[in-house]
């Protein structure tokens, strides 16, 4: 039994009916494959060549009393790269495009008694025009193996006939607007904190937000230092639902001496931030068990980061689960794709040479990037980790950003939005977004907050823990812990420390981890190793925040 198979995967609304397809019943093509690993990835099992058509297939039995008399049973599959046609028993149940988010469908009336036979057949043609993030049929430097197909969890849940489809929670300070979508007449909404009701209300379901206050005496806002999270159960006819939620805002405001800030509860905040890429050795876009993803953010919290970059990667839900539970902040980037040109869109940029970026967008481009960029903001709309959006990296992809600022951000207008990180920055954006490599420069915030979004990304090479051998991709080299560590400060000391009284709001050093050919992470990609003092590492970023004070 692999570690995804007993991980519940929606904990943003979990019932107590679930039963998980993970395992290595499938096959794939033909051949045995372990769900759900990507089948380019050694824990697949598969170890075969894979096209751009993929059939999947997968036999089971529902348990004994699982789906009671007047129950529907739904199909969820957690991500599928990149289109996905979806049968039962032979019979079509759904259709869905796009390689990062869930979908689901109902397949109660497809069912047959004893076995039934799963098929998803895919199609991955790792298309320009597809958003792809850092997928690349030639992977090396900064581009990595792709994934196809399945590779996130596949599971089943059996609802009554009237259900609850899903809830939508805006917190600020003192409560929630909380929305049920249900045709239920009515519902009833339990709050619970550290196990004890603090609030209880019931309304009928219109369709209308509603308004659940949280007692003075209990009100417990959530920061990266005390996560405080409240647990929401809700009743809707024969259906229960149990969520969460915390107390808080983000946003931009004027601190005393009237320059802008990032604020979170109303407070100035400094965010001290780490790209992170979510790419692992064993499984590429996921780790073998998802408490890995737990581990990754205690390992950034321990060095002294508040704020990881989720880079033009969506997770599982896991990981903003973990992020919500242990708080740390995350800024998600939107998934890139679309032409690219790396000598105008990173290379001269990175030099200081930067102009609009210059290479046609297609219709069919801008469509995808838009529906997928919408999609992904209301799949993580209730999780209190995500702060921030980034909706363009470097150019890559990039039209019309003033108006998918002011599309994303109707969508959303509880989180601030970097629309274009690093360069080609529009005239709208929340931030203004810098990436500084090679070089500590002069930094010269203005009337909004700066944010330098990427920086850093010093090498350090870990004989036996490299991906290649010969692996040296990386912005600056360095041989020890004390060199890579030292570099860091002098980037603080030279580059960001100055720029705070100014407005600068935050840093986004370069990364997490290595990533196959990149050696530039805190941290080896099998994770085994910190490549930094740590001490040293948590007295650096101290000095940021405490420079806002």
């Amino acid at each position: 039994m692999n570690a995804w198979q007993t991980y519940y995967p929606r904990p943003q609304l979990r019932r107590d009916s679930f039963l998980s397809l993970c395992d290595d019943g499938w096959t794939l093509n033909g051949r045995p494959i372990t769900a759900p690993f990507p089948p380019q990835s050694p824990l697949s099992g598969f170890g075969a060549p894979v096209g751009e058509q993929l059939h999947y297939e997968k036999r089971f039995t529902l348990p004994e009393g699982f789906l009671a008399a007047g129950q529907r049973l739904i199909m969820h599959l957690g991500a599928v790269d990149y289109q996905a046609e979806v049968s039962i028993n032979g019979v079509h149940v759904v259709s869905h495009e796009g390689g990062y988010l869930s979908f689901s469908a109902d397949v109660t009336d497809e069912l047959i008694s004893g076995e039934n036979l799963l098929a998803v057949d895919v199609t991955d043609r790792l298309e320009r025009d597809t958003p792809h993030g850092k997928q690349s049929k030639k992977p090396g430097g900064m581009w990595y193996t792709p994934v196809s197909g399945i590779w996130q969890s596949v599971w089943l849940e059996a609802v009554p006939q009237v259900y609850i489809r899903g809830v939508k929670i805006v917190p600020d300070l003192t409560g929630i607007d909380l929305t049920v979508d249900s045709d239920a007449p009515a519902c009833r909404v339990q709050v619970l904190l550290d196990g004890a009701e603090v609030a209880c209300v019931s309304f009928p379901l219109t369709g209308d937000t509603q308004r659940v206050e949280i007692p003075n005496a209990h009100r417990r806002l959530w920061t990266p230092d005390a996560p405080c999270l409240y647990d929401l159960v809700i009743r809707a006819g024969e259906d229960t639902v149990r969520s969460y939620f915390a107390l808080r805002t983000i946003g931009i405001c004027p601190d005393a001496g009237g320059v802008q800030r990032v604020c979170l509860n109303g407070q100035p905040m400094f965010l001290n931030a780490v790209l992170d890429q979510g790419y692992f050795p064993g499984g590429i876009y996921l780790p073998e068990e998802p408490e890995e993803y737990e581990c990754d953010i205690l390992r950034m919290k321990a060095l002294g980061f508040n704020m990881l970059r989720k880079h033009i990667k969506v997770e599982p839900e896991c990981f903003y689960h973990a992020c919500d539970r242990l708080g740390m902040l995350v800024m998600q980037d939107m998934v890139s794709g679309g032409p690219y040109s790396w000598l105008m869109d990173t290379a001269l940029p990175t030099v200081g040479f930067k102009r609009t970026p210059h290479l046609p967008k297609t219709r069919l481009w801008k469509t995808r990037f838009e529906k997928q960029a919408r999609e992904t903001v209301a799949h993580l709309h209730n999780h209190p980790c995500i702060v921030a959006y980034t909706i363009f990296n470097e150019g890559w992809g990039q039209f019309e950003p003033e108006r998918m600022y002011h599309t994303l951000r109707g969508d959303d207008p509880t989180r601030f939005y970097d629309v274009c990180s690093g360069w080609f920055a529009p005239k709208e954006t929340d931030v203004d977004s810098l990436h500084v490599y090679f070089r500590n420069k002069r930094l010269h915030p203005g009337k909004r907050p700066m944010f330098l979004s990427e920086c850093g990304g010093y090498a350090r090479a870990i004989p036996g823990h490299l991906w290649k051998p010969d692996a040296d991709y990386g912005y600056g080299k360095t041989d020890t812990a004390a060199q890579l560590t030292a570099a860091i400060g002098q980037m603080y000391r030279e580059m960001v420390l100055p720029a705070i009284p100014e407005g600068l709001c935050g840093v986004v050093y370069t990364q997490l981890s290595d990533v196959e050919e990149e050696i530039n992470g805190l941290y080896t990609y099998d994770r085994q190793v910190c490549k930094v003092d740590g001490e040293e590492m948590r007295r650096i970023l101290k000095a940021a925040e405490e420079r806002l004070k």
